[in-house]
């Protein structure tokens, strides 16, 4: 689908999202020739910069993160799209140069994509509308956190809703841009094979785990008032919930899916004071070896507060109050300096209920699907085969599906899909406005908890994979977390 030609203006667009994520997304787009020659995506940041010095910026700042080593001719062609604007994001007499460099054709899509502090959101907005920018067809994109509890979710809603229509807002989440969650989506509703099976009757458990290996880094005065719980589980990790749990859309259109994944989050049982005690683990990481390297505590890292409560890591079982899904649990789980760098989506389906062969039920590997995210993306179905030989012995074999390797097709990053969704107009891969609210409702429970409760997370070791209650939490139901679980060879 081609695009229309567009003024793409990034608000923060000398800040690190954008030199990191979005300028290369968007090169990556400009090389493989989706975008019309004329586009431009105009920068607007506070700094009193000349385009040289900004452009002088893009080369040592955003140039890196490029995929594959620019050739002079496309970079130099990508450098012409790009403008600079300097105004004070919340002085509306500084937009002016923003109105100057606009393009005036009805015709340009026009989208201003906000990668500020959502502080700003509302402010920015106003002053939008206020200069005239903020037209019938232009577009709004809002990047997280969208919020910090349900009451300022609202608020953004509201005050973003004043200026633009729900149809013209986007509020991105880049695990939806990942190639394997569009996958899922084929999986479930594209095959008939796994549809008949994906309910409680079958399916034993479903496992969703974020991991990452690094820490806090430069992030520490965002996240030390943020914690995994708001940065990871309330929007990638239900997301992705959403999406393994939903209904069958009467199609893909935008309101379609959206309407299934609402319907999940309205469906997710509630906790109580005593559930919460339960099924939630907290915790934050210690000092210990990542990859055989010395890595400090979360309280070691430079100007991090020596008694902070800030979870690096939540593990957490929901249930969801369906016909389809009572039952099952559904484990999330997220933290900081891990064991691995992994996201995935393990589906496991219930045991057999008896073995004729000359070994007990008991060693056999319950059937399980997973869903890889990152660092590899694919999928995986874990199946008894029978080992070669004499004997009628049966061990887990894998029939795996790497992306990669099946369609030699280049990889799309997430950022690179969704600013096309955007520039396109397609919505299904954004959350709707009563999507992001009734996330936050179900969270903030846990949050109150929290602010009540003196307790300080539970420690962790670096290099591992969380708090020994997490195994705990799971092992209460006879499970174990899918690394746990792993035969060995």
């Amino acid at each position: 689908m081609a695009l229309n030609d567009f003024d793409l203006v990034l608000f923060g667009g000398s800040g690190d999202l954008a030199m990191r994520k979005l300028l290369p997304a968007m090169y990556a787009r400009d090389y493989c020739k989706d975008l019309p020659e004329t586009a431009r995506i105009i920068c607007v940041g506070r700094a009193e910069w000349s385009q040289e010095q900004f452009l002088q910026t893009v080369e040592t700042s955003s140039k890196p993160h490029i995929k594959e080593t620019p050739t002079d001719e496309h970079w130099e062609r990508f450098l012409q799209r790009l403008v600079y604007v300097s105004v004070n994001a919340t002085d509306v007499a500084s937009y002016g140069a923003l109105v100057e460099a606009l393009r005036r054709d009805p015709a340009i899509t026009r989208v201003y994509y906000l990668a500020t502090p959502p502080s700003l959101f509302a402010q920015i907005c106003d002053n939008l509308k206020a200069t005239g920018l903020a037209t019938p067809n232009s577009r709004v994109v809002l990047e997280k956190p969208l919020g910090r509890d349900l009451a300022s979710a609202k608020r953004i809603n509201a005050e973003v809703g004043k200026v633009f229509a729900e149809q013209q807002i986007y509020r991105i989440d880049h695990y939806l841009g990942k190639e394997t969650v569009q996958n899922l989506l084929a999986l479930r509703f594209g095959n008939i094979l796994f549809e008949p099976l994906w309910r409680r009757e079958w399916i034993s458990d479903v496992q969703i785990t974020i991991a990452e290996k690094i820490g806090v880094g430069n992030r520490l005065g965002y996240y030390d008032t943020s914690g995994a719980l708001r940065d990871m589980l309330q929007n990638h990790l239900l997301q992705l919930l959403c999406i393994v749990a939903m209904e069958p859309p009467t199609s893909i259109s935008p309101d379609a899916v959206r309407d299934s994944k609402l319907q999940v989050l309205r469906s997710l049982k509630r906790f109580t004071p005593t559930t919460l005690a339960q099924n939630i683990v907290r915790g934050q990481y210690r000092a210990g070896y990542v990859d055989g390297k010395p890595v400090p505590g979360y309280r070691e890292e430079p100007d991090a507060p020596k008694h902070s409560r800030t979870e690096t890591f939540v593990a957490l079982k929901a249930e969801i109050d369906t016909w389809r899904w009572a039952g099952v649990p559904f484990y999330l789980r997220t933290g900081k300096r891990m064991a691995d760098r992994l996201a995935e989506i393990v589906v496991r389906f219930k045991q057999i209920p008896h073995s004729i062969f000359h070994q007990p039920t008991s060693t056999f590997q319950p059937n399980s699907l997973v869903i890889r995210l990152q660092p590899d993306e694919g999928l995986s179905l874990n199946l008894m085969a029978k080992t070669p030989g004499d004997s009628m012995r049966l061990k887990q074999a894998e029939l795996e599906l790497d992306f990669r390797e099946q369609f030699k097709a280049p990889r799309m990053e997430a950022y690179e899909r969704l600013l096309l969704d955007v520039l396109r107009g397609q919505l299904t891969l954004f959350m709707r406005g009563d999507e992001l609210e009734a996330a936050w409702e179900w969270v903030e429970p846990i949050l109150n908890h929290w602010e009540q409760d003196d307790n300080s997370p539970l420690p962790y070791a670096s290099g591992t994979w969380g708090p020994a209650a997490s195994s705990a939490l799971i092992g209460r139901d006879g499970l174990q977390w899918r690394e746990e679980a792993l035969p060995e060879d």
